[in-house]
């Protein structure tokens, strides 16, 4: 294909600027995008910091936001890949289902809660409470977390690559931690795991498709002790 008919056919994104566009008018716009639409790629300039930009995101979209964001940014999203090309607040890619969310920055507290699938890639350090009660997300960190980290998370992977805060899995589940730093402490039924070569498969891969550049080697694995999943009252002080 020439040159000339790449450009003829290349799909322009649709551009939204928050500096003279409101954010609910990207918001219904993003809504009503049908399954099947061509409007396949979004940019989103000026973004300053508002809350809740590019939530609720239900089609196979790329969205790319060029500046920093606040609250829930992505949040929800199902099958949009999402690219922050800055530093993210709270909540960012909250309860996301499917899709892929990137933060080019640092991601403050609570990055992926509750979120059920996709992948969470921050570039930068997060915050405290990172992936906490996480249900199937896998969450990559290049750098540190903050303390709480994956407390109750219940099922997915949370890979860190620089160091962890206090308390690190509180109350896991069955969810995998896998840090390359030191832990300042481990949370209540936390333990260090052998590592199996599928949990090392696993690493491998999240590894490779968050582009990080680490050794698996250099890793090393988190889990449940489950010794609270039932109520024992030796176990009293720990809940």
């Amino acid at each position: 294909m020439s040159s000339a008919l790449k450009q003829m056919t290349r799909i322009e994104p649709v551009t939204f600027d928050l500096a003279c566009e409101k954010l609910r008018d990207l918001s219904v716009a993003l809504h009503a995008l049908p399954p099947q639409t061509n409007q396949t790629s979004w940019q989103i300039l000026n973004p300053r910091g508002q809350h809740a930009v590019a939530v609720g995101v239900t089609v196979p979209v790329s969205i790319q936001i060029d500046g920093h964001v606040g609250y829930y940014c992505a949040g929800m999203n199902d099958g949009a890949v999402i690219t922050i090309e800055g530093n993210a607040g709270p909540g960012v890619a909250e309860n996301m289902m499917s899709g892929i969310v990137h933060v080019k920055g640092d991601a403050s507290q609570a990055a992926g809660a509750t979120a059920h699938g996709g992948l969470l890639i921050i570039d930068g350090n997060a915050s405290a409470r990172c992936g906490i009660s996480m249900k199937g997300i896998d969450i990559v960190v290049k750098g540190s977390v903050g303390h709480m980290s994956a407390f109750m998370a219940q099922s997915g992977n949370l890979v860190i690559l620089g160091d962890t805060g206090e308390a690190l899995g509180d109350s896991l589940y069955e969810a995998r931690i896998f840090c390359a730093g030191t832990p300042a402490s481990l949370g209540a039924d936390c333990e260090e795991k052998p590592m199996t070569p599928d949990d090392k498969s696993i690493l491998i891969d999240l590894l490779h498709r968050a582009g990080a550049q680490a050794d698996p080697d250099d890793f090393k694995l988190y889990g449940s002790a489950r010794t609270l999943y039932h109520f024992h009252v030796d176990n009293a002080g720990a809940y």
